[in-house]
């Protein structure tokens, strides 16, 4: 049965290490959990949410490198994957996803590969959240070409807190220059410690920010053991152990996702 319309969101930062692919696999499975049909594409060359997923990474044929080389001959639908859990699927990611930027590079319509090739899935699914790389790259002007929503996890770490005014800018000259449409959806804080006098301070800036305050997200991810076992075994937390702070946590930004239509 063909669904409305998906929402379909970016979750970037170019900051590394913000909890980034962890919110995609996450919040996926957790959207997936409220019975929403939930697509995962991997834009990221390291192919973190593929393995996070439960997918290895040579046991596939199609990958999100050969939609973005040949977005109007390869079959998005031969591309996807099944997860072990309903309503969860993948298009996972490749090595070779690292060179398709030079490979790009002359090709007029560049920044519109991946939208080309996804065109298809529109009206199969209920979300589709886009994992990128941690950089400002081609690979991530596609994706914000293509989705309408932006995700973005920030640290509780001072140095994420002063990367945001980065991106932002990023964000805003696309909307500029490629996809009016787009948005940003929410900010979520992770990694926090309330045991930390850093991870207060810089919860609390967010919420004091001119430029967050009216995006951050209510729900606030903890730094927790059990997310970084669950990604360790590919599956993601909310199945892993769900009485988990991680699962409650990821559950509780769901709804909140789910609520900001």
């Amino acid at each position: 049965m063909e669904k409305t319309k998906p929402r379909i969101i970016a979750v970037i930062n170019e900051k590394g290490g913000v909890g980034k692919t962890v919110t995609v696999i996450n919040l996926a499975a957790a959207l997936a959990r409220a019975d929403q049909q939930v697509l995962v594409v991997d834009m990221d060359p390291q192919a973190n949410a593929t393995l996070g997923l439960g997918i290895d990474p040579g046991s596939y044929q199609i990958s999100t490198y050969d939609l973005i080389i040949n977005p109007a001959e390869a079959d998005p639908f031969a591309a996807i994957r099944k997860s072990d859990w309903k309503g969860l699927d993948i298009i996972p990611s490749h090595v070779d996803l690292a060179g398709a930027e030079v490979e790009l590079v002359d090709r007029v319509g560049r920044e519109n590969s991946l939208k080309q090739a996804l065109a298809e899935l529109n009206h199969h699914y209920d979300f589709i959240l886009v994992d990128t790389p941690p950089s400002l790259s081609l690979l991530t002007v596609n994706v914000l070409s293509y989705t309408n929503e932006v995700i973005i996890p920030c640290q509780t770490h001072p140095y994420a807190f002063v990367a945001l005014s980065e991106l932002f800018d990023t964000i805003g000259a696309v909307q500029a220059e490629i996809n009016p449409n787009l948005k940003i959806t929410g900010l979520v804080a992770t990694f926090f410690d309330s045991r930390t006098r850093v991870s207060s301070s810089v919860l609390d800036k967010l919420k004091r920010d001119e430029r967050t305050k009216g995006i951050l997200f209510d729900t606030v991810i903890r730094t927790n053991t059990t997310i970084a076992e669950s990604a360790f075994v590919g599956k993601p937390v909310v199945y892993y152990r769900t009485t988990s702070y991680g699962a409650l946590d990821y559950m509780g930004l769901a709804d909140e996702v789910m609520g900001r239509n």
